[in-house]
């Protein structure tokens, strides 16, 4: 895992939460789908290169809400990175990552689905302009669980 987020205590413990996150990723790394139920939990996700990009809700919550916040996510990182989203690109910049994230989810509460915005709001945060580095990496999941797996 890259980058983490749980937003509430559906998997309160360490270990659960290592659990849970080795049994999303042994379902969906072979699959060509965006979306699956998983322990009456909704998934999707996205896969890039070397990346997994996941977004986690409740089976109650809209699949085309978290496709949005997914999406949103992805798009954002691509236009951050310049279209270099991949491992090393993310890894060296983190911060856009940990900045987007902010930007999008709150708290489990959605907050941004417009990638433009969040592009311009984290470039307003940043002391060291990231957008115009040289990249290569990344991987991300949930709104009650965000993470990010390579």
């Amino acid at each position: 895992m890259l980058y983490l987020q749980y937003y509430d205590d559906t998997y309160p413990s360490v270990k659960e939460q290592k659990a849970f996150e080795k049994n999303i990723f042994g379902k969906t790394h072979r699959t060509d789908s965006e979306i699956a139920l998983l322990e009456g939990l909704t998934v999707v996700y996205k896969s890039n290169i070397d990346l997994f990009f996941y977004v986690v809700g409740s089976s109650h919550e809209n699949e085309l809400m978290l496709m949005a916040v997914l999406n949103c996510l992805f798009d954002s990182l691509s236009q951050m990175l310049r279209k270099n989203v991949e491992r090393r690109a993310l890894l060296e910049n983190m911060e856009g990552l940990f900045l987007a994230v902010d930007e999008i989810v709150d708290g489990g509460v959605i907050l941004e689905s417009d990638p433009q915005q969040v592009v311009h709001r984290v470039a307003l945060r940043v002391r060291v302009p990231f957008l115009f580095r040289k990249y290569s990496s990344l991987n991300l999941v949930d709104s009650n669980v965000l993470s990010v797996d390579a």
